[in-house]
């Protein structure tokens, strides 16, 4: 069963191809469309009913794919332009250069906290779905977040008091 449904997929990729092309318009962001599209299908082969069309299911799952992708970049948009667009900076420095400090004293953390800073101010994702991503619990998510902020507080105010990173780091803290 697993072979036929992996030789029926396999003559459906020019139509996932086709079909990521109108989405996205980049035929190298459309392969990688594609191929996500694939290994999705592939890992949830059991959803997949035999007695319906495949290229509709395929398509589904790239089109689920596509809008969770455009979520996630209308996100780091968002989050960008709330920590950084409209922030006054004392010495009168860009938001380009303010990103920079930003992204040095992100680095400056342990990886642990960097990640989880990441999933969840920037990603959006919520604590639980970052203890999945992460295969640790929620609790030791609120930790890292919690000391990763704080010694990103710490790296900044070194350098001047409050900050849109401040903000934005407890945006999460309101859910």
């Amino acid at each position: 069963m697993m072979d036929l449904l992996r030789a029926s997929i396999e003559a459906e990729i020019p139509h996932l191809r086709r079909y990521a092309r109108v989405l996205v318009g980049h035929p190298d962001d459309a392969d990688d469309l594609v191929q996500a599209a694939l290994e999705r299908a592939l890992i949830r082969a059991d959803q997949w009913n035999p007695r319906r069309h495949l290229r509709p299911w395929l398509f589904r799952i790239q089109h689920n794919l596509y809008v969770s992708w455009v979520r996630r970049r209308d996100r780091e948009r968002a989050f960008g332009k709330l920590c950084f667009q409209s922030t006054a900076v004392d010495s009168g420095h860009d938001a380009e250069l303010e990103l920079g400090v930003v992204q040095r004293a992100m680095e400056g953390l342990p990886s642990e906290q960097r990640d989880v800073i990441w999933l969840v101010a920037v990603q959006g994702l919520t604590y639980e779905e970052v203890s999945k991503a992460l295969v640790v619990p929620v609790g030791t998510v609120r930790s890292r977040l919690s000391r990763g902020r704080e010694a990103l507080r710490a790296m900044l105010n070194g350098r001047r008091a409050g900050g849109p990173v401040h903000a934005c780091a407890d945006r999460r803290d309101q859910r």
